[in-house]
């Protein structure tokens, strides 16, 4: 497809895509910082307390799921989205404003239910909007706001949390949810066919690549059926093995790099950002190249292999050399985010619309219990053992084991 016929796809949803998978991100990563920053003591929280309150998002996030991506499928994306960012965004500020621990355990599952159906619903929406040559680097703009999000609120929640406490970096980081929402609500639109700001010749030539790339996948017949298929029961284990490693290392970096020598809250927040800038250059390059060459597979595996050898070989160097060390885990960071957008486009390309958004959701529920695995074992596995080797292993080896699910799930000509 030209991608002229209907540029303004791009300039007008990619940006709010990207805020928007942003906000909800920022709300669920900075509290590492708030742990970091004082919120343990002054709430008086022990370090199996603080493991399952950094995990309970994901149970949360598990559940509603697949519920609340068919709703977009079938209903509206756009309505909740909406709600979503209004609820999350309340929840983000009443973070701050707690003294009990209950009422914080209650915050972080309902936090997670909130935000749960955002980005499959997100990926749904994309694919509806979106041709098979386009949906990696589409996918991945919307990613991005995962690693960018992270770059500057290590920086700014360091300050934050310096100068005013970690209450009000919960509120002040908050507040922008709820504003956004009304901007959503005004610049998106479900389909093409709703849109006014795209002419009918270029929403007809959009809907007729969309249904020409239906034609060539195998028909299935419901959800139930399509989540059954090896496929995607394999990209289920695969994703919540390689999500083990991503949250693993998002929610206990500052932690780690904080217990070095002579380390303040702010050098934690820069040091914290740099392997996002990395990450974000690893998944531009992916998904282009994926897109160019349509081969997704290679653009997925190796980079998780990379990021297994990289935290086992900080492992090894342990505490001897902080910034080689440091440097590996900025190779294992940048390696874990650049198969996003390849890894996504996949599910769609191999499953047909009508139940491509329930398996979307379905692997992504699966990777939210490796989300909370990964931030719950690698913080019980670094309080129990009095350091960070044995958590380094562990997200490794997951890492490892994805990358050879990957090559038995993906199939190289359900790409071509």
């Amino acid at each position: 497809m030209n991608n002229s016929i209907a540029k303004a796809r791009w300039f007008r949803l990619i940006p709010v895509a990207f805020i928007t998978y942003s906000l909800a991100y920022l709300d669920r990563a900075n509290f590492a910082f708030g742990v970091a920053g004082g919120m343990k003591d002054d709430l008086q929280i022990t370090d199996a307390t603080s493991s399952l309150l950094g995990s309970l998002f994901f149970l949360g996030y598990f559940f509603f799921q697949v519920p609340g991506t068919h709703y977009a499928a079938n209903k509206s994306a756009k309505k909740l989205i909406f709600w979503s960012l209004i609820l999350w965004g309340a929840l983000a500020m009443v973070t701050g404003m707690i003294s009990d621990v209950r009422l914080l355990i209650v915050i972080r599952f309902m936090l997670g239910v909130t935000e749960s159906a955002v980005m499959p619903a997100m990926l749904v929406l994309l694919s509806r909007w979106f041709t098979k040559k386009e949906r990696s680097r589409a996918n991945t703009f919307l990613i991005l706001g995962n690693p960018a999000t992270i770059l500057w609120m290590s920086i700014v929640s360091g300050y934050l949390v310096h100068a005013m406490g970690w209450r009000w970096m919960f509120i002040i980081e908050g507040a922008p949810a709820i504003i956004w929402a009304f901007c959503w609500w005004v610049l998106v639109n479900d389909k093409p066919k709703d849109a006014s700001w795209l002419t009918q010749e270029e929403k007809d030539t959009l809907e007729q690549h969309l249904q020409k790339e239906q034609q060539g996948i195998k028909p299935v017949k419901n959800y139930a059926e399509a989540f059954r298929s090896k496929v995607v029961i394999l990209l289920c284990l695969q994703y919540a093995l390689w999500s083990i490693g991503v949250y693993g290392f998002v929610m206990w970096l500052p932690s780690i790099i904080k217990a070095a020598p002579d380390m303040d809250i702010v050098k934690t927040g820069w040091l914290s950002s740099v392997p996002y800038i990395f990450a974000i250059i690893g998944m531009l390059s992916a998904s282009w190249y994926s897109d160019k060459t349509l081969n997704r597979k290679i653009f997925i595996w190796p980079f998780l292999l990379i990021g297994a050898i990289a935290f086992y070989g900080s492992y090894l160097i342990g505490t001897n050399n902080f910034w080689l060390s440091f440097t590996l885990l900025i190779i294992a960071g940048a390696a874990m985010y650049s198969p996003y957008g390849p890894f996504f486009a996949v599910i769609t390309e191999i499953l047909p619309a009508n139940v491509s958004a329930g398996a979307i959701a379905l692997i992504n529920s699966f990777g939210a219990l490796g989300s909370f695995a990964g931030s719950y074992l690698v913080g019980y596995l670094n309080g129990s053992t009095g350091g960070f080797g044995a958590s380094y292993i562990f997200m490794a080896g997951s890492l490892f084991l994805s990358a050879i699910l990957t090559i038995i799930a993906v199939k190289t000509n359900h790409t071509r």
